[in-house]
């Protein structure tokens, strides 16, 4: 291999810039401020966890047989978010971006050939249309899951508790990556 064809660091894309642009939630506020700061923080933790690296980083599995990546956790998140805000609160007829009835876990497992700056993408419209769709209503208004009626308040709570789990995977998936810890 010549030096020309060496693999030069700085020619690694990365997906995600790397800066923490998180703002720690108001202590003195509503409970809707509350909800959605936490939301937020928690949102944006993610994509923390995912900054600076490149596409083959963020695709690294945990350990095996799981099949967790950074990557797969942005997937995943991404169909959450469109599930519980389109779907449920919205009652939009939205399919999932990464899995299907033949492949439950493809938000997962279907990463190695998975566009990771399109994944992001995805996320990140994912979020806004939810911020969007919850920004037109209020906590007590409710959405429909499986003939249910879900408050957006319920909504928010679950969203935080599933940032949060997943956050925690991401933290351990990143330092099996690079070292990098921290909340």
């Amino acid at each position: 291999m010549s030096s020309s064809d060496s693999f030069d660091p700085r020619d690694r894309q990365i997906v995600i810039p790397a800066k923490d642009e998180r703002a720690d939630p108001p202590y003195l506020q509503g409970e809707r401020v509350m909800l959605e700061s936490f939301l937020e923080w928690h949102r944006e933790t993610l994509a923390f966890k995912c900054a600076g690296l490149d596409a083959a980083e963020l695709r690294e599995r945990s350990a095996p047989p799981s099949t967790l990546s950074l990557l797969g956790l942005v997937r995943h998140l991404a169909d959450v978010e469109r599930y519980w805000f389109r779907v449920v609160l919205d009652g939009q007829d939205a399919p999932a971006h990464f899995w299907t009835e033949h492949s439950p876990d493809g938000d997962f497992d279907d990463v190695d050939t998975a566009d990771a700056e399109a994944s992001v993408s995805t996320w990140r419209q994912e979020v806004a249309l939810a911020r969007e769709l919850a920004g037109a209503r209020t906590l007590d208004d409710t959405g429909t899951r499986r003939g249910e009626q879900v408050p957006l308040r319920w909504i928010y709570l679950h969203m935080i508790e599933e940032y949060a789990r997943h956050n925690g995977h991401a933290d351990l998936l990143r330092e099996r990556i690079d070292g990098a810890t921290g909340e």
